[in-house]
């Protein structure tokens, strides 16, 4: 697998489904979640950057396209790479996808912006962080 894409392997649990028994759609937030985490946390530059509190990454949009259903004991692999850089932003793309037979389960486009966190406001991508993020996009 080509190393700019992190991989989490979840598996479904009864507490995730719905009333129908299929994974609850607010569910997919905290499975997506859970795979930028991972991401950021396998990158040492951007984890670095980010550590030192005076900037961080915010989402500001957030789409997602269900496809399938998950059950529970289903084991679901959640890929995600950085697929675009922009001045202001940038966008994650993220697939959920079933182990045993690989079919996309739902994918999302995550847009975020670089936040100054003291001035509370975007600011440009530039720079140093500019550099490490574009060692890291996989259109």
């Amino acid at each position: 697998m080509d190393p700019r894409i992190s991989r989490v392997t979840l598996r479904v649990r009864g507490y995730h489904l719905d009333g129908y028994g299929h994974v609850n759609n607010a569910r997919y937030l905290e499975f997506l979640e859970e795979g930028r985490w991972a991401y950021f946390d396998e990158r040492p530059g951007l984890a670095a950057f980010l550590a030192r509190g005076d900037r961080a990454f915010v989402a500001v949009n957030l789409n997602i396209d269900y496809r399938r259903a998950a059950v529970a004991g289903d084991d679901l692999e959640v890929l995600t790479r950085l697929s675009e850089i922009g001045s202001r932003r940038a966008c994650i793309h993220q697939e959920v996808r079933r182990v045993c037979d690989t079919k996309l389960v739902a994918r999302a486009d995550i847009t975020f912006v670089l936040l100054d966190v003291a001035a509370e406001r975007a600011v440009a991508i530039d720079g140093e962080i500019r550099e490490i993020m574009a060692r890291l996009v996989l259109p």
